[in-house]
């Protein structure tokens, strides 16, 4: 009979109920041990606490160290000690790294074989007017680093949309100051001004960069106007190849007619001269005669008429001496001997 059991071995259900048992133990002896592991929690964070306090910056690397949200120094490369996390943090700058930025193009892979993005979708940026209304297609990139880590990350909020929005205005303004021509064909010298005037705008925003380079590239017209931009530049050139034949033709008339102009006037000016000279030396003569001739009226007159005489007598082919008192015809008088007969 059952009771009977009683005084016998344990009855069956203390054999059921066993597992039960042994599982509230172990539960037991797990909330003591993890009470042990609660009291090394504080000492792991405090732990981890205290080894925030090292940091390390690289090589290319400025450490920007902040108290509280607020500034406090910088850190050149090495290991360095600073306050415990939550106290104060570390922002790292790579002053040395050289950024880049495109305007008008995207570079998809760079290399030997650098390729780009379809220009297309990038026309907003690079469609520019130039100063004689045209429009032209500039693509564009700078290069920059970080020179003052701390303008850098505090005084401008969006420092790569300030770049960004401050060279294409600097762009469009040089551009729009220019032919097309020029801005087709004196891409190195737009680039430096570009480089001065945006370097000058950054720093007014105090932007902490330092501009590296500035490289246009290939710039044109739109391809709907090509045709028409084609035809106008070929008739440029035959303009300007017509003034060049005109101006060779000039350089070779005008300097010989300078020169005989020159040789003219150089002539007029020595007859001229000369004339002037002469004048003045018969008045001189006139007037020393004009003396003589008051200090002897007979001698001078006589002399002059034997003077006179002497300079015509050599001109006169046919000399007739003719005696005054006589009135009858002398015969002639050969003055000059014949010429001779050469048979």
């Amino acid at each position: 009979m059952p009771w009977n059991n009683m005084r016998g071995n344990p009855p069956q259900w203390e054999d059921e109920f066993f597992p039960l048992k042994e599982f509230f133990h172990n539960l037991r002896n797990f909330f003591r041990r993890g009470l042990r592991l609660l009291g090394l929690i504080p000492i792991i964070i405090l732990g981890l606490w205290l080894l925030s306090c090292f940091y390390t910056i690289g090589v290319n690397e400025v450490g920007v160290i902040q108290r509280f949200g607020k500034y406090v120094r910088q850190t050149p490369p090495g290991i360095h000690l600073k306050l415990p996390q939550g106290i104060e943090t570390v922002k790292k700058v790579k002053v040395d790294l050289v950024y880049t930025e495109e305007f008008g193009l995207r570079t998809i892979r760079a290399g030997i074989k650098t390729e780009y993005a379809p220009p297309e979708k990038f026309l907003e940026e690079s469609l520019m007017l130039t100063g004689d209304l045209n429009c032209a297609i500039v693509p564009w990139i700078i290069q920059f680093r970080i020179s003052d880590p701390y303008s850098f990350l505090f005084k401008v909020r969006d420092v790569r949309k300030t770049i960004r929005d401050l060279s294409e205005a600097v762009m469009r303004q040089i551009i729009g100051d220019r032919s097309i021509n020029e801005v087709i064909n004196k891409r190195e010298e737009i680039a430096v001004l570009a480089k001065i005037e945006l370097q000058k705008a950054l720093d007014e925003a105090e932007t902490g960069v330092t501009l590296k380079n500035v490289e246009l590239k290939t710039t044109n017209v739109p391809a709907p106007v090509q045709p028409s931009f084609n035809e106008v530049n070929q008739a440029i050139q035959e303009k300007e190849q017509m003034i060049y034949k005109a101006k060779e033709e000039y350089n070779k008339a005008v300097p010989a007619a300078l020169g005989e102009a020159e040789k003219i006037i150089r002539a007029a000016e020595g007859y001229a001269l000369d004339r002037v000279n002469r004048a003045k030396g018969d008045t001189n003569r006139f007037l020393a005669l004009w003396e003589e001739y008051k200090k002897a009226e007979e001698v001078t007159r006589r002399r002059l008429y034997l003077e006179t005489i002497q300079e015509l007598l050599p001109k006169v082919k046919n000399k007739y001496l003719i005696d005054e008192e006589q009135k009858n015809l002398l015969p002639l008088l050969q003055l000059q001997p014949k010429e001779e007969k050469h048979e």
